[in-house]
């Protein structure tokens, strides 16, 4: 690569002594060229002169090396603490910032113990979580306890032990023992024997790209599959469930003529997936928290039985309330619920403290909202009727996209939005004689006749209240009718 070429420099002669030296070892150095394009060096050396960072773990009185470079962090779990294992048909997982990772215990995988007695020791009380990742899989390791980090010299494993997949080689501390080195690859292969791997999902994708696949009728989201008042299971999406809870029957009361909890400092109502349906009499009681803006709501069941990612299809509508549809989930049909029935049941005014947004399949619908959780939880209702949704988190994100090229037949937007409201952003859209004849929509919680007439003085073409799903869906199937019929 020098400049020029002289007796002493642009003839290799400083790569033949790296390339003599590494041979001298018992390496080897590969080159791959290709013209116009570039090369590449690929250097091999003996395991034996590799020094790798590690994290000195225990587990069951034994010591191991974990390397770091596959350790994302480290979490300590107590009962009171505010990282907890939880279980999902007997798979234990850690709800870490709103992901569930699988968890699996050191000892487990090692065949150290089996069955109770891993199950005792991932329930511990003073357990230690290693959170690693390996490609775009994220896994909890339960360990017993954990050291310090120390830089080893690995040393490869024994022609007789080459087989196990577990351990990528051997070191000697110092003070003289010898450990083995945990390979972070056979640890992920084995996590596919004890977790959904639906739970284990890519976290690398952004929130806006988890929304799109969400809403794509061609890509699988995540399903929180249960039980309720029937053998028949039931679905929601998983990205709406803020946390999985078990209370003592003792702990539920009753107030008012409903049933409560006391939840992180709250009362939080007890909702029943069918009129009639009780609570267990003794022992505790599942059921699925879902919060928004400091309030929750307890949908109790009767067992969560899996989280699945798969497609949501609802190929039978229905007329009950509180069901959109059945969809074949896992080879079985099931209902697909309707949380927006739900909701309102713990608190009336659930819908009118934050707006809705919807989507469309067939027609391509621009919706706008800065609510993620009004935006996911009209997913399945607007999929349902048969909308193409693209989603945005506010009028900006709307322009850019709107600027970008993409055409939609219609537009939903909220009213209430924090840096540029629904009314100045319609009247931005009517002035640009590009965007001026695309139907628009407004939904808010204030619906009078001033804010109606005010949404008409800035370009609506209709106002719908955001708690009124079946008038969302009339007024968009009237705009497009109504275009269908100018366009004849």
């Amino acid at each position: 690569t020098a400049a020029a070429v002289t007796s002493v420099s642009g003839r290799g002669v400083g790569m033949d002594v790296v390339r003599n030296n590494i041979e001298l070892i018992g390496g080897t150095v590969d080159l791959r060229s290709t013209p116009g394009k570039g090369s590449s060096f690929i250097i091999k050396i003996p395991l034996t002169l590799a020094i790798v960072s590690t994290l000195i773990v225990e587990a069951s009185g034994d010591r191991f090396a974990i390397p770091q470079l596959s350790v994302v962090e480290l979490v300590r779990v107590q009962t009171n603490s505010e990282h907890r294992i939880e279980r999902i048909k007997d798979t234990p997982v850690l709800r870490l910032r709103n992901k569930l990772l699988p968890l699996v215990h050191l000892s487990q995988l090692l065949g150290i113990y089996e069955g109770e007695n891993a199950d005792e020791a991932i329930d511990a009380d003073n357990g230690f979580i290693v959170v690693m990742q390996v490609g775009s899989q994220t896994f909890g390791v339960v360990v017993d306890g954990v050291f310090h980090t120390e830089e080893i010299v690995v040393k490869p494993m024994s022609t007789m032990l080459r087989n196990l997949e577990m351990f990528s080689g051997n070191t000697i501390l110092g003070d003289g023992s010898v450990i083995m080195i945990i390979d972070p690859n056979g640890i992920a292969g084995a996590m596919a024997s004890h977790a959904s791997s639906a739970v284990a999902e890519s976290q690398e994708d952004d929130q806006e790209d988890l929304q799109r696949r969400a809403m794509s009728g061609q890509n699988a989201i995540s399903l929180l599959l249960f039980r309720a008042g029937a053998p028949e299971p039931k679905a929601v999406p998983l990205s709406l469930v803020t946390r999985l809870e078990e209370f003592e029957v003792s702990k539920i009361e009753r107030s008012n003529g409903r049933d409560l909890v006391q939840y992180r400092g709250a009362l939080m109502p007890l909702v029943y997936v069918n009129d009639g349906d009780c609570h267990k009499t003794e022992g505790t009681q599942p059921m699925l928290v879902f919060s928004d803006s400091g309030r929750s709501m307890g949908l109790v069941v009767d067992e969560i039985v899996d989280i699945v990612e798969d497609h949501m299809n609802i190929e039978v509508g229905s007329e009950r309330p509180g069901v959109l549809g059945s969809a074949v989930v896992k080879e079985r049909a099931t209902e697909i619920l309707d949380l927006g029935y739900y909701l309102p049941q713990a608190f009336e005014d659930w819908f009118m403290r934050k707006e809705m947004d919807i989507e469309a399949l067939t027609k391509k619908v621009l919706f706008v909202d800065d609510s993620s959780f009004f935006r996911n939880m009209l997913t399945p209702v607007l999929k349902a009727a048969g909308y193409d949704v693209t989603t945005c988190t506010g009028p900006q994100q709307a322009f850019e996209l709107l600027e970008n090229g993409d055409k939609y037949h219609a537009i939903v937007s909220d009213i209430e939005m924090p840096e540029i409201n629904g009314f100045e952003f319609c009247e931005s859209l009517r002035r640009d004689p590009r965007f001026r004849n695309i139907p628009i929509l407004a939904l808010s919680s204030m619906v009078t006749p001033a804010s109606i007439e005010r949404g008409r003085q800035a370009g609506f073409d209709d106002y719908v209240a955001k708690f009124d799903r079946p008038g969302l869906i009339a007024a968009l199937k009237d705009v497009f009718s109504g275009e269908m019929g100018a366009a004849a």
